[in-house]
């Protein structure tokens, strides 16, 4: 179980938020912590511990007036770690190969490829062209409806008509290199992991897979290397002592062996 460091940027500032707080009408957002460092600070700080495989994600939506500014502070952090994070936030086939030419390792989609509740399977192939397969990550990031996970698009305002599983992991796989799960029901709350969707993810095997929502302590972590049988990497945010909260960042890195 590796870390993967994150950089969530909303309004032009690395923020920690609560996930379902986060609405596109006014830009707002229920804010954990607000730093005072910009983008480029902690892509430094992640490259001076060698960890790739981070992500930098823009969360206004590509027509909101802050969208500039988010992506003027992820190319920041892009800049600052060449080929060590990710970049994910209104990416499409249009604009993929600019965020790899700026230095990110991949790209992050969801709402281009979960489109009207339903997957593009076309959009998928045009993506793929543009950055290839090895530089594509799927955000299937979900939340609980009537009894079942869904995936949810949008920032995570919108449910679409995808169940999350192993199937439909097993089903995209061949269009991407890396998923990334948001548990959203417990992303930025610190209420602990969505144990219940971590042992659905536990049961794909296949590509890389890094779950982020909830985590709040080392027992946390404990559970997720149990339930995901170590092969399940990991994201933490406003639970970090970098964002505000109780877990040394230097700890983390030692119970993950890096």
């Amino acid at each position: 179980m590796k870390f993967r460091p994150c950089i969530d940027i909303h309004n032009g500032k690395v923020k920690q938020i609560i996930g379902g707080s986060l609405l596109d009408q006014g830009d707002q957002a229920e804010e954990n912590f607000v730093s005072a460092h910009d983008a480029g600070f902690y892509g430094k700080l992640y490259k001076k511990n060698q960890l790739s495989g981070g992500h930098v994600i823009l969360l206004n939506a590509k027509d909101s007036p802050y969208y500039e500014a988010d992506r003027m502070e992820a190319v920041k952090a892009l800049e600052a770690f060449p080929g060590g994070l990710q970049a994910g936030g209104g990416i499409t086939d249009e604009n993929a190969a600019y965020f790899i030419h700026k230095g990110a390792s991949h790209v992050i989609v969801t709402s281009f490829v979960f489109s009207d509740g339903e997957i593009r399977y076309d959009r998928l192939e045009r993506l793929r062209d543009a950055v290839g397969r090895e530089h594509l990550v799927l955000d299937l990031s979900c939340r609980k409806k009537e009894g079942d996970y869904y995936v949810v698009t949008d920032r995570w305002q919108k449910f679409t008509k995808e169940k999350m599983s192993g199937s439909l992991l097993k089903e995209l796989e061949v269009y991407c290199d890396e998923f990334l799960i948001h548990g959203v029901d417990v992303e930025g709350k610190s209420q602990g992991i969505d144990h219940e969707l971590v042992k659905i993810l536990a049961q794909y095997q296949g590509n890389p897979l890094t779950y982020a929502g909830g985590v709040r302590s080392f027992e946390d972590l404990e559970l997720l290397k149990k339930y995901g049988k170590s092969r399940i990497d990991v994201t933490i945010g406003s639970a970090l002592d970098l964002f505000g909260g109780p877990m040394e960042f230097s700890k983390v890195l030692s119970y993950c062996g890096q």
